[in-house]
């Protein structure tokens, strides 16, 4: 009667575990598809470029000048990430009905896409630990690893 018992229990171990690391990657899709969507769905939107003017502590703003026959837009937030300095100019992609912006291009799918290489990390540890299978956890450790490393080196 113990060995079933203990066989159960394992089988909710591997069953729980399996459920947090499906957590952590959902989540992670999540809220990278917040800014993913504007930057890889991007026909039929507002194309432009955004001169920094002013960074505080989480986002920088600045005008925005339309690629296009859209109005300008004296004054757009994004962001703020490490790379941006006062002047720089970036195209970016506007969020339909906002003045928010997202970069445009690869760095800013890569920037779009860098929650979902730490939940990749994080689910890593959880499916090396918990469920014991290295292989599938160094898959998502170099993915996760890989996707992080690229968004830092395209910023």
């Amino acid at each position: 009667m113990a060995s079933k018992r203990t066989q159960a229990l394992l089988y909710a171990r591997r069953a729980a575990m399996a459920g947090v690391a499906l957590l952590l990657l959902v989540a992670g899709v999540r809220s990278s598809w917040g800014a993913a969507q504007h930057v890889m769905l991007a026909k039929g939107r507002e194309h432009g470029t955004l001169t920094i003017a002013a960074c505080g502590a989480e986002t920088c703003t600045g005008p925005y000048t339309p690629e296009g026959r859209t109005p300008d837009h004296p004054r757009v937030t994004i962001d703020k990430s490490i790379a941006v300095r006062k002047g720089a100019k970036l195209p970016v992609v506007l969020k339909p009905g906002t003045a928010e912006a997202v970069r445009a291009g690869a760095p800013g799918v890569l920037h779009a896409w860098a929650p979902l290489g730490g939940a990749l990390l994080l689910a890593a540890l959880v499916i090396a630990g918990g469920l014991r299978m290295t292989r599938l956890a160094w898959g998502a450790a170099l993915a996760g690893g890989a996707l992080l490393g690229a968004a830092f080196l395209a910023l």
